[in-house]
């Protein structure tokens, strides 16, 4: 449905000097700054997959769904949407997509829902029974009856977005670019929307692009992510994958009834660690006398929790026990501080 070949773009700007002679030195020179916002990024995208997008800010997320939808043309390489070049057939392809961004709305903002699905309709060019099974499907999956009439600026912010991602898709586009689409909003208002996203691509086989800062959409939606950093693509995987790999810290958290004996207890010795490897790489241990609990930080490919939870119980009772997976918004942060190649982290479903 989507390939991105070897796509780059750059920004040219004026040079700009710091001070009020650097000011003035700006207004008669001539030289250019070149940015590089994305540097060859090529991944390809299924019909019916719902795909993270992700990054820091800064990192060129933006500027690729703007070259996918058309808004903006490759420096370099090639984009093709359903086969067509969105840069040189715009019209054509906005037919074929739906865009949602979090900050902005594509509605009439003093006009009230019903009128501005109206104008959306004559602009697509849909055909009145279309246009009616459609409305009927999206009211049911976006509720969009309790607030149908009123005037855009009536709207509650989570009224607007469910509006907005209703508006995108009106004319039942083949891919729909997802720009922080629950940004603001509470946390029912935000499993609503997920699951309206779920339902709408398990019914239409909608190609899902998603960008977020928000870990529970990709948790939730996508099973394929995505990462970019500073232009690159440093990973285009599964989501299991990348927790899998890079994921391999675990917590396990035990309430104790000693202390006294947790801080005598040679958890190196008592797990057969030899002192040369250890190195604090294996695990780190952590002791909160005034709530009786014992933290242990491991690496789960060298370690094993029942490992761990025997030693501690060789010298005190152990009354309750957490363990806890690594969240997938360290396992990102990680990568970035890392700066994971996309030739190491490229597998499990990527191009």
């Amino acid at each position: 449905m989507i390939e991105v070949k070897n796509v780059s773009k750059e920004f040219v700007s004026p040079k700009k000097y710091p001070g009020l002679k650097g000011a003035i030195k700006g207004l008669f020179s001539n030289e250019k700054v070149a940015k590089v916002a994305v540097d060859d990024i090529s991944f390809s995208i299924a019909k019916g997959e719902i795909v993270g997008y992700i990054g820091s800010n800064g990192a060129g997320k933006s500027t690729t769904i703007k070259m996918m939808t058309g808004i903006l043309t490759p420096t370099r390489g090639e984009c093709l949407v359903d086969g067509i070049n969105p840069s040189k057939s715009r019209k054509k392809n906005a037919q074929n997509i739906g865009v949602v961004f979090g900050q902005r709305t594509q509605l009439w903002w003093d006009l009230p829902l019903s009128e501005s699905y109206t104008i959306l309709k004559e602009i697509y060019d849909i055909p009145d029974d279309l246009y009616a099974s459609q409305m009927e499907f999206l009211n049911n999956v976006l509720e969009l009856r309790d607030f149908f009439d009123k005037p855009v600026r009536t709207l509650s912010l989570g009224q607007r977005m469910r509006a907005d991602l209703g508006a995108a898709l009106l004319h039942n586009p083949k891919v729909l670019y997802l720009d922080e689409p629950t940004i603001g909003l509470d946390l029912v208002v935000k499993d609503n929307i997920r699951k309206a996203i779920k339902e709408i691509n398990e019914k239409y086989q909608t190609t899902v692009i998603l960008t977020t800062h928000d870990i529970g959409d990709i948790e939730e939606l996508c099973s394929r992510i995505i990462i970019i950093d500073e232009g690159k693509k440093i990973y285009d995987g599964t989501l299991d994958h990348l927790k899998d790999t890079y994921g391999s810290k675990r917590k396990v958290v035990m309430e104790v009834k000693n202390t006294e004996a947790v801080k005598a207890l040679d958890l190196v010795g008592a797990l057969h660690i030899s002192e040369e490897n250890s190195n604090e790489a294996c695990f780190t241990a952590e002791l909160d006398e005034a709530k009786n609990l014992f933290t242990i930080t491991f690496d789960k490919h060298r370690l094993q929790a029942p490992q761990i939870l025997s030693a501690v119980m060789e010298v005190t009772e152990v009354t309750d026990i957490k363990l806890q997976e690594t969240e997938l918004a360290e396992i990102v942060k990680e990568i970035y501080h890392h700066g994971t190649t996309t030739g190491t982290a490229e597998a499990g479903g990527g191009n």
